[in-house]
């Protein structure tokens, strides 16, 4: 059965507090002393290279691994994500970027995918209806609740997934490469869909390599490095700023060409004097 809808904190207050969180797998550190904080009605960004932590602390927020040290709030009280059904439970839901859709059904199928209504005797009308009730809510471009999976664009299977999600309702939603491989039309679509999802008051983490994606939807940007913290930006962050975080390295590519702009734009100037 879909959840019944709780109450949602209050816009600006602290959903998720990670304090110190870490997680070692026999002698490897993936993540050591994380601190996070995600607030309703906040889409944060969690940039990083590859192998900084990111999809590890995924997995800690989703239940598939438990942290080896460090505490955990949910909406002010230290919780156990044991386990994804107790990350479920609380209000934690995550969209990977397998989607984890079924091409064979249609919509209203995948969206109430072991959430079904009436199981013993499917309520396929009030299943439909909320649906479609949903859908519209999200503003989403999907011809018919009817139409099977595979014929779906990349954007309209995110937004189906991420609306998946949303029947749970819950207070978080984590979204894993949300617009790796879609077009610009479709990550647009997408971009707008996290928007719309924030609106409604919900806190949102968004894992990314874009930092384009990133700048547009989100109000702070959490850099991870080596599994450690290394830094809170906000969206009018230099790519420079974020470059050198990410990386650890002042000297990279994105500063040398600001630097050749520079003395381009030194020498301009000083042949108009």
């Amino acid at each position: 059965m879909v959840r019944e809808v709780s109450a949602m904190p209050e816009k600006g207050s602290a959903i998720l507090r990670l304090s110190r969180i870490s997680k070692n797998f026999g002698a490897v550190s993936a993540l050591t002393d994380i601190d996070l904080e995600v607030h309703a009605g906040e889409v944060v960004a969690l940039v990083g290279d590859n192998g900084a932590g990111k999809s590890t602390l995924v997995k800690v927020l989703a239940g598939v691994h438990q942290p080896s040290s460090g505490t955990i709030e949910f909406c002010g009280q230290q919780v156990s994500l044991d386990s994804p059904s107790r990350a479920l439970e609380l209000g934690i839901a995550t969209v990977f970027q397998d989607l984890a859709l079924c091409e064979n059904l249609d919509v209203v199928a995948n969206l109430f995918l072991g959430h079904e209504l009436s199981p013993w005797s499917l309520d396929e009308v009030a299943m439909e209806v909320r649906a479609w009730t949903l859908l519209k809510e999200l503003a989403a471009r999907i011809p018919s609740v009817r139409q099977p999976i595979a014929s779906l664009s990349g954007g309209q299977r995110q937004t189906v997934a991420i609306a998946r999600s949303l029947l749970l309702n819950p207070k978080i939603i984590m979204l894993d490469e949300p617009t790796a491989a879609l077009g610009v039309a479709q990550t647009a679509e997408v971009l707008n869909l996290i928007e719309r999802v924030r609106e409604r008051g919900l806190g949102v983490i968004i894992i990314s390599h874009n930092m384009e994606d990133v700048r547009a939807v989100a109000d702070r940007i959490v850099v991870l490095r080596l599994g450690r913290n290394n830094g809170i930006f906000s969206p009018d962050a230099s790519n420079q700023e974020l470059v050198a975080s990410i990386t650890g390295a002042t000297e990279n590519s994105v500063s040398r060409r600001l630097d050749r702009k520079a003395g381009q734009h030194n020498d301009l100037s000083g042949g108009a004097a």
